[in-house]
Protein backbone atom coordinates (compact mmCIF):
# COMPACT_ATOMS: atom_id res chain seq x y z
CA UNK A 1 0.00 0.00 0.00
CA UNK A 2 2.56 2.39 0.54
CA UNK A 3 4.76 1.64 -2.36
CA UNK A 4 1.25 2.39 -4.23
CA UNK A 5 0.76 5.34 -2.58
CA UNK A 6 4.50 6.80 -3.37
CA UNK A 7 4.21 5.86 -6.94
CA UNK A 8 0.66 7.66 -7.05
CA UNK A 9 2.47 10.68 -5.55
CA UNK A 10 5.32 10.74 -8.32
CA UNK A 11 2.72 10.01 -11.24
CA UNK A 12 1.01 12.96 -10.16
CA UNK A 13 3.93 15.57 -10.12
CA UNK A 14 4.67 14.11 -13.61
CA UNK A 15 1.16 14.90 -15.19
CA UNK A 16 1.55 18.03 -13.21
CA UNK A 17 4.41 18.87 -15.10
CA UNK A 18 3.92 17.71 -18.50
CA UNK A 19 2.90 20.44 -20.13
CA UNK A 20 4.24 23.41 -17.27
CA UNK A 21 6.96 25.93 -18.17
CA UNK A 22 9.86 25.56 -15.64
CA UNK A 23 11.64 29.02 -14.81
CA UNK A 24 14.78 28.50 -16.42
CA UNK A 25 18.03 29.53 -14.68
CA UNK A 26 18.92 33.11 -15.69
CA UNK A 27 22.79 31.54 -15.98
CA UNK A 28 21.28 29.26 -18.52
CA UNK A 29 20.48 31.99 -21.24
CA UNK A 30 24.05 32.14 -22.10
CA UNK A 31 24.27 28.16 -22.12
CA UNK A 32 25.08 26.99 -25.63
CA UNK A 33 25.24 23.50 -26.64
CA UNK A 34 27.96 22.01 -29.27
CA UNK A 35 24.98 19.76 -30.91
CA UNK A 36 23.02 22.61 -32.42
CA UNK A 37 25.75 25.82 -32.17
CA UNK A 38 28.73 24.48 -33.86
CA UNK A 39 28.10 25.51 -37.40
CA UNK A 40 26.45 29.00 -36.46
CA UNK A 41 28.95 31.72 -36.45
CA UNK A 42 29.61 34.70 -35.34
CA UNK A 43 27.26 34.53 -32.07
CA UNK A 44 26.30 37.77 -30.90
CA UNK A 45 25.83 38.16 -26.95
CA UNK A 46 23.06 36.76 -25.43
CA UNK A 47 20.21 39.22 -24.77
CA UNK A 48 20.22 40.12 -21.36
CA UNK A 49 16.46 39.82 -20.18
CA UNK A 50 14.78 42.47 -18.54
CA UNK A 51 12.56 42.43 -15.39
CA UNK A 52 9.81 43.19 -17.32
CA UNK A 53 9.95 40.25 -19.54
CA UNK A 54 11.32 37.62 -16.55
CA UNK A 55 7.96 39.03 -15.18
CA UNK A 56 5.69 38.61 -17.48
CA UNK A 57 7.09 35.37 -19.00
CA UNK A 58 8.37 33.23 -16.10
CA UNK A 59 4.86 34.09 -13.68
CA UNK A 60 4.10 30.32 -14.40
CA UNK A 61 1.76 31.08 -17.05
CA UNK A 62 1.14 30.83 -20.94
CA UNK A 63 -0.30 33.58 -23.11
CA UNK A 64 -3.10 32.66 -25.10
CA UNK A 65 -4.36 34.90 -27.58
CA UNK A 66 -7.78 34.28 -30.27
CA UNK A 67 -7.73 35.33 -33.88
CA UNK A 68 -10.83 35.33 -36.33
CA UNK A 69 -9.42 33.80 -39.41
CA UNK A 70 -9.82 34.32 -42.68
CA UNK A 71 -8.06 31.71 -44.42
CA UNK A 72 -7.51 31.34 -48.40
CA UNK A 73 -7.67 27.86 -49.59
CA UNK A 74 -8.59 26.80 -53.04
CA UNK A 75 -9.52 30.03 -54.68
CA UNK A 76 -11.87 30.99 -52.00
CA UNK A 77 -11.67 32.94 -48.21
CA UNK A 78 -12.59 30.02 -45.77
CA UNK A 79 -13.57 31.40 -41.90
CA UNK A 80 -12.53 30.19 -38.70
CA UNK A 81 -10.33 31.00 -35.91
CA UNK A 82 -6.59 30.40 -35.29
CA UNK A 83 -4.83 31.03 -31.66
CA UNK A 84 -1.10 31.46 -30.65
CA UNK A 85 -0.21 30.21 -27.73
CA UNK A 86 3.41 31.75 -26.51
CA UNK A 87 5.05 30.11 -23.12
CA UNK A 88 8.32 29.95 -21.84
CA UNK A 89 10.27 26.27 -21.20
CA UNK A 90 13.36 24.93 -20.19
CA UNK A 91 14.60 22.84 -23.34
CA UNK A 92 17.17 19.90 -23.66
CA UNK A 93 19.25 20.81 -26.40
CA UNK A 94 20.49 17.01 -27.57
CA UNK A 95 17.13 15.38 -27.33
CA UNK A 96 15.15 18.47 -28.60
CA UNK A 97 12.12 18.41 -26.42
CA UNK A 98 10.66 19.95 -23.41
CA UNK A 99 12.71 19.07 -20.29
CA UNK A 100 11.36 18.09 -17.31
CA UNK A 101 13.47 18.96 -14.73
CA UNK A 102 15.89 21.64 -14.65
CA UNK A 103 19.98 21.34 -15.45
CA UNK A 104 22.81 23.95 -16.04
CA UNK A 105 22.65 21.88 -19.58
CA UNK A 106 19.23 22.88 -20.34
CA UNK A 107 18.46 25.97 -23.01
CA UNK A 108 15.28 28.65 -21.88
CA UNK A 109 12.96 29.19 -24.98
CA UNK A 110 10.20 30.79 -25.49
CA UNK A 111 7.78 28.29 -27.50
CA UNK A 112 5.23 29.21 -30.10
CA UNK A 113 2.26 26.83 -30.62
CA UNK A 114 -0.20 28.43 -33.28
CA UNK A 115 -2.89 26.60 -34.52
CA UNK A 116 -5.94 27.09 -36.90
CA UNK A 117 -9.19 25.47 -37.39
CA UNK A 118 -11.30 26.31 -40.74
CA UNK A 119 -13.49 24.36 -43.37
CA UNK A 120 -13.54 23.68 -46.87
CA UNK A 121 -16.68 23.01 -47.63
CA UNK A 122 -17.76 19.57 -46.23
CA UNK A 123 -14.31 18.90 -44.67
CA UNK A 124 -12.35 20.25 -41.81
CA UNK A 125 -8.38 21.61 -42.16
CA UNK A 126 -6.33 21.49 -38.86
CA UNK A 127 -3.30 23.02 -38.66
CA UNK A 128 -0.37 23.57 -35.94
CA UNK A 129 3.06 24.46 -36.18
CA UNK A 130 5.46 24.45 -32.92
CA UNK A 131 8.38 26.92 -32.63
CA UNK A 132 10.87 26.39 -29.68
CA UNK A 133 13.33 29.75 -30.02
CA UNK A 134 15.78 30.12 -27.70
CA UNK A 135 15.40 33.64 -25.10
CA UNK A 136 19.09 34.11 -25.84
CA UNK A 137 17.40 35.59 -29.19
CA UNK A 138 21.07 34.98 -30.72
CA UNK A 139 20.48 32.03 -32.03
CA UNK A 140 18.14 29.99 -34.71
CA UNK A 141 15.33 28.27 -33.18
CA UNK A 142 16.40 24.58 -31.80
CA UNK A 143 13.21 23.04 -33.40
CA UNK A 144 10.26 23.91 -35.58
CA UNK A 145 7.32 21.26 -36.52
CA UNK A 146 4.46 21.67 -38.37
CA UNK A 147 0.93 19.21 -38.34
CA UNK A 148 -1.95 19.50 -40.97
CA UNK A 149 -5.12 17.28 -40.86
CA UNK A 150 -7.78 17.10 -43.13
CA UNK A 151 -9.94 14.13 -44.35
CA UNK A 152 -7.88 13.81 -47.60
CA UNK A 153 -5.09 12.48 -45.08
CA UNK A 154 -1.97 14.46 -43.24
CA UNK A 155 1.10 15.68 -43.52
CA UNK A 156 4.04 16.35 -41.15
CA UNK A 157 7.16 18.08 -41.57
CA UNK A 158 9.93 18.74 -38.82
CA UNK A 159 13.29 20.93 -38.47
CA UNK A 160 15.73 19.58 -36.06
CA UNK A 161 18.83 22.18 -35.55
CA UNK A 162 22.06 20.37 -35.49
CA UNK A 163 25.17 20.61 -37.20
CA UNK A 164 22.48 21.73 -40.51
CA UNK A 165 19.16 21.67 -40.33
CA UNK A 166 18.10 18.60 -40.31
CA UNK A 167 14.90 18.64 -42.15
CA UNK A 168 12.23 15.52 -41.99
CA UNK A 169 9.14 15.14 -43.88
CA UNK A 170 5.82 13.00 -44.18
CA UNK A 171 3.19 13.46 -46.85
CA UNK A 172 0.79 11.69 -48.60
CA UNK A 173 0.99 13.46 -51.97
CA UNK A 174 2.88 12.01 -54.50
CA UNK A 175 6.50 13.60 -54.77
CA UNK A 176 6.49 14.79 -51.16
CA UNK A 177 5.93 10.84 -49.59
CA UNK A 178 8.62 10.51 -46.84
CA UNK A 179 12.30 13.15 -47.17
CA UNK A 180 15.11 13.58 -45.15
CA UNK A 181 17.45 16.58 -46.36
CA UNK A 182 19.72 18.64 -44.85
CA UNK A 183 19.83 22.25 -45.51
CA UNK A 184 22.08 25.85 -44.35
CA UNK A 185 20.85 27.17 -41.54
CA UNK A 186 19.22 30.22 -43.09
CA UNK A 187 16.45 32.35 -41.44
CA UNK A 188 13.51 30.46 -40.39
CA UNK A 189 10.09 31.93 -40.88
CA UNK A 190 8.49 30.76 -37.94
CA UNK A 191 11.36 31.66 -35.84
CA UNK A 192 10.60 35.31 -36.80
CA UNK A 193 7.26 35.37 -34.79
CA UNK A 194 8.97 34.41 -31.17
CA UNK A 195 11.85 37.25 -32.26
CA UNK A 196 9.54 39.50 -31.95
CA UNK A 197 8.08 38.57 -28.43
CA UNK A 198 11.61 39.60 -27.32
CA UNK A 199 13.16 41.89 -28.94
CA UNK A 200 11.48 43.35 -32.36
CA UNK A 201 14.24 45.78 -32.87
CA UNK A 202 16.86 42.49 -33.43
CA UNK A 203 14.68 41.37 -36.50
CA UNK A 204 16.74 40.82 -39.96
CA UNK A 205 15.49 43.45 -42.39
CA UNK A 206 16.93 44.29 -45.92
CA UNK A 207 17.70 41.52 -48.79
CA UNK A 208 17.56 38.37 -46.88
CA UNK A 209 17.07 34.43 -47.59
CA UNK A 210 14.60 32.64 -45.08
CA UNK A 211 13.21 29.62 -45.04
CA UNK A 212 9.21 30.30 -45.52
CA UNK A 213 7.12 28.80 -42.77
CA UNK A 214 6.45 24.96 -43.17
CA UNK A 215 2.20 25.69 -43.43
CA UNK A 216 3.14 27.24 -46.36
CA UNK A 217 5.22 24.99 -47.63
CA UNK A 218 3.01 22.15 -47.08
CA UNK A 219 -0.32 23.85 -48.14
CA UNK A 220 1.00 24.90 -51.45
CA UNK A 221 3.38 21.93 -52.34
CA UNK A 222 6.48 24.08 -52.30
CA UNK A 223 10.20 22.93 -51.76
CA UNK A 224 11.43 23.61 -47.92
CA UNK A 225 14.35 24.95 -48.59
CA UNK A 226 15.43 29.03 -47.98
CA UNK A 227 14.48 31.43 -50.77
CA UNK A 228 14.90 35.42 -51.21
CA UNK A 229 13.27 38.24 -49.81
CA UNK A 230 12.98 41.67 -48.56
CA UNK A 231 12.39 42.45 -45.12
CA UNK A 232 11.23 45.65 -43.49
CA UNK A 233 9.59 47.17 -40.39
CA UNK A 234 7.85 50.18 -40.39
CA UNK A 235 6.10 51.77 -36.79
CA UNK A 236 2.74 53.62 -36.89
CA UNK A 237 1.63 54.81 -32.98
CA UNK A 238 0.94 52.17 -31.23
CA UNK A 239 1.86 49.52 -33.36
CA UNK A 240 4.27 48.13 -35.46
CA UNK A 241 4.41 46.21 -39.04
CA UNK A 242 7.03 43.43 -39.91
CA UNK A 243 6.65 42.81 -43.56
CA UNK A 244 8.26 40.24 -45.66
CA UNK A 245 8.34 39.40 -49.43
CA UNK A 246 8.99 36.61 -51.50
CA UNK A 247 9.01 37.51 -55.01
CA UNK A 248 9.81 33.95 -56.47
CA UNK A 249 6.82 32.65 -54.48
CA UNK A 250 4.47 36.13 -55.30
CA UNK A 251 3.56 36.13 -51.35
CA UNK A 252 3.95 38.94 -49.04
CA UNK A 253 3.44 38.29 -45.05
CA UNK A 254 2.71 41.49 -42.93
CA UNK A 255 2.61 41.14 -38.97
CA UNK A 256 1.00 43.94 -36.74
CA UNK A 257 2.38 43.62 -33.25
CA UNK A 258 2.27 46.12 -30.09
CA UNK A 259 5.51 48.38 -30.64
CA UNK A 260 5.38 48.83 -26.63
CA UNK A 261 6.84 45.10 -24.38
CA UNK A 262 5.11 42.55 -23.98
CA UNK A 263 4.67 43.64 -28.41
CA UNK A 264 1.46 41.60 -28.69
CA UNK A 265 0.51 40.13 -32.53
CA UNK A 266 -2.37 42.33 -33.01
CA UNK A 267 -3.00 40.68 -36.75
CA UNK A 268 -1.46 39.68 -39.52
CA UNK A 269 -1.88 39.38 -43.67
CA UNK A 270 -0.37 36.70 -45.75
CA UNK A 271 -0.85 37.79 -49.79
CA UNK A 272 -0.39 34.71 -51.93
CA UNK A 273 -1.88 33.18 -55.28
CA UNK A 274 -4.74 30.63 -54.08
CA UNK A 275 -6.83 27.64 -56.43
CA UNK A 276 -6.59 25.78 -59.37
CA UNK A 277 -7.03 26.46 -62.97
CA UNK A 278 -9.66 29.16 -63.57
CA UNK A 279 -9.99 29.77 -60.45
CA UNK A 280 -6.54 31.04 -59.53
CA UNK A 281 -6.25 34.18 -57.91
CA UNK A 282 -4.59 36.05 -55.79
CA UNK A 283 -5.99 36.64 -51.97
CA UNK A 284 -5.23 37.55 -48.60
CA UNK A 285 -5.13 35.06 -45.21
CA UNK A 286 -6.20 37.38 -42.75
CA UNK A 287 -5.83 36.93 -38.93
CA UNK A 288 -7.63 39.53 -36.26
CA UNK A 289 -7.60 39.33 -32.15
CA UNK A 290 -10.54 38.59 -30.60
CA UNK A 291 -8.86 37.95 -27.12
CA UNK A 292 -6.51 36.99 -24.72
CA UNK A 293 -5.88 35.63 -21.31
CA UNK A 294 -2.52 34.05 -19.16
CA UNK A 295 -3.41 30.73 -18.11
CA UNK A 296 -1.48 28.09 -16.85
CA UNK A 297 -3.82 26.09 -19.31
CA UNK A 298 -1.87 22.69 -18.80
CA UNK A 299 -3.94 22.30 -15.42
CA UNK A 300 -7.30 23.13 -16.67
CA UNK A 301 -8.34 20.06 -18.20
CA UNK A 302 -11.64 19.07 -16.82
CA UNK A 303 -15.27 19.45 -18.03
CA UNK A 304 -15.67 22.41 -15.79
CA UNK A 305 -12.54 24.10 -17.46
CA UNK A 306 -14.55 24.23 -20.40
CA UNK A 307 -16.11 27.83 -19.32
CA UNK A 308 -12.29 29.30 -20.20
CA UNK A 309 -13.04 28.99 -23.78
CA UNK A 310 -15.56 31.04 -23.69
CA UNK A 311 -13.13 34.14 -22.33
CA UNK A 312 -11.54 33.32 -25.89
CA UNK A 313 -14.26 33.44 -27.88
CA UNK A 314 -13.68 29.50 -29.27
CA UNK A 315 -16.66 27.99 -27.83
Amino acid sequence: MKKSLLLFGALGVLVIIACSNIKADEKNNTALNNSSESAESELQPAKELSEDFKKYWYAGKAEITSYTLEQARYGEIREGKAVLIYVTEDFLPKEQVKADYQNDTNVPVLKLNATKKFNTGIYPYSIMQSTFYPVSDNKHAIKVSSSMQEWCGHVYAQINNKENYEITSHSYFQGEADQNFTLDKDILENELWTKIRIDPENLPTGDIKVIPSLEYCRLKHKEIKAYNAKATITKEGNYSNYSLEYPELKRKLNITFSTSFPYEIESWTETFTSGFGPNTKELVTTATKLKSIKSAYWGKNSNKDEVLRDALDLK
